[in-house]
């Protein structure tokens, strides 16, 4: 835990960084924009799923429960007929984006010092920047852009929403790569 107390700066810089990195990219910027569509009859997909009592949770539609489910004539049919759906509920209301965007920053920091412990073992005290630059950078690109990969494979997440991903976190990965560059000890 020695690595905290060194790099305790570069950690919050960059968990900061990048929280208002991502906010730009969400809020100012164009290219997340057309990422989410709207459903054809919103209204009633929205109806139909009150009137369901669908709890927040994530879901999956058609569900089979299991591995010897999937394989029935009817889940087959059912896959076959579609559609195919993985689905986020949240509950309703007017929800606070506080809450939010504090659970943002702690996650940066959270990854940032993850980083920033691969770093400490991996490059002395007064390494080059570019050493610690490509070393910081590369890690924290692993961690941002990554991880989401599988939600491609599997999940059917758009890989024009990847790579939009991969694109955001290569930039917060420059950044942070920069700053631990420029701070390391």
């Amino acid at each position: 835990m020695e690595f905290v107390m060194e790099l305790w700066k570069p950690i919050v810089l960059s968990g900061v960084a990048v929280f208002i990195l991502s906010a730009m990219a969400w809020t100012v910027l164009p290219h997340h924009r057309k990422e989410y569509g709207p459903m054809a009859n919103e209204d009633g997909v929205a109806d139909a799923m009150r009137a369901g009592g669908i709890a927040p949770g994530r879901y999956s539609l058609p569900h089979a429960g299991d591995a010897k489910a999937m394989g029935t004539p009817e889940m087959k049919a059912k896959m076959e007929r579609g559609p195919i759906a993985f689905i986020t509920v949240m509950k309703g209301g007017n929800r606070g984006m506080g809450p939010m965007m504090v659970q943002s920053v702690i996650a940066n920091i959270i990854i940032a010092t993850f980083v920033a412990y691969i770093a400490s073992t991996a490059l002395p005290a007064g390494a080059a920047y570019m050493t610690v630059f490509c070393l910081v950078a590369t890690a924290t690109f692993m961690a941002y852009g990554l991880g989401t990969i599988p939600d491609s494979i599997w999940f059917g997440k758009p890989w024009r929403s990847y790579a939009l991903n991969a694109a955001d976190s290569l930039v917060y990965a420059l950044v942070t790569g920069g700053i631990f560059g420029w701070l390391w000890a």
